[in-house]
């Protein structure tokens, strides 16, 4: 095989695990809002609507497929304990990009104390594997480059379903390309099939996690389209007005 379809194979490759991996993430966006209270009436701009619900069919059918299937063995046949370190790694390393967004969006004090998180359990953490800065009162957090555009002004957007990506904004589809080349640590895992096997592995935690979340959006969802839309763009609204908010509470403090 030459180098150039060698290297054409390879970003074909971490293309689709990127965007199994997003479009696993982004549900999660939609679960985090999935009670009927979460749900508030809002301004929704989906100028594209017509082709993002088929893009959302095929996303969706993807999921049922190929994802979903895999998720539910995954959580059949790994000790929950392992479940659990797996998914505190992932969102260890998360930390990095999240740090990186919380400068670049001006945030000083949420940034260190990201820092510290990652700092925390990267060591007594042993890699990530315990949330130990969470018993110091270090919280997760999570930031990407679509929430830093927001800071910057770039709020006026609209709802967009990208195919393989799923839910995303003319805005939010900056982030992954950004995150990933910019501020992860992916781009420097070698070899090539260690990097995709960190992606699979990701991709089965953070669906894995959502599986106790599928029947109550089912319940609750006449249209699941609607309902993953208003989730995400209210969750993502939620967010940005978040980010506006955050400052040094000891400096707060010292001026109230």
């Amino acid at each position: 095989m030459s180098f150039g379809k060698l290297r054409i194979k390879k970003c074909v490759v971490t293309a689709v695990l990127l965007t199994l991996l997003a479009y696993s993430g982004l549900i999660a966006a939609a679960a985090a809002e999935s009670s009927p209270a979460a749900i508030h009436k809002v301004n929704i701009n989906d100028p594209y609507e017509p082709f993002n619900r088929v893009m959302y069919r095929i996303n969706d059918t993807l999921d049922r497929i190929i994802i979903k299937p895999l998720a539910t063995l995954y959580n059949k046949i790994v000790p929950h304990p392992l479940v659990r370190g797996v998914r505190n790694f992932f969102s260890n390393v998360d930390m990095i990009p999240t740090t990186a967004n919380d400068v670049l969006q001006g945030n000083f004090y949420q940034a260190s104390s990201d820092a510290w998180r990652f700092g925390i359990n990267s060591t007594a953490g042993l890699l990530g594997l315990f949330d130990v800065a969470s018993n110091v009162g270090l919280n997760p957090n999570k930031e990407d480059f679509g929430l830093t555009l927001a800071r910057w002004g770039y709020t006026n957007t609209g709802y967009l379903v990208l195919p393989f990506l799923g839910p995303s904004t003319a805005r939010d589809m900056f982030a992954i390309p950004v995150d990933y080349y910019g501020f992860s640590i992916y781009p420097y895992v070698h070899p090539d099939q260690t990097r995709y096997v960190m992606y699979g592995v990701n991709i089965l935690s953070k669906r894995a996690e959502l599986l106790s979340y599928q029947n109550v959006m089912q319940a609750l969802a006449v249209d699941r389209y609607v309902f993953i839309r208003d989730a995400y763009l209210q969750r993502r609204r939620w967010l940005v007005n978040r980010n506006k908010q955050l400052g040094d509470p000891y400096l707060q403090a010292a001026t109230s």
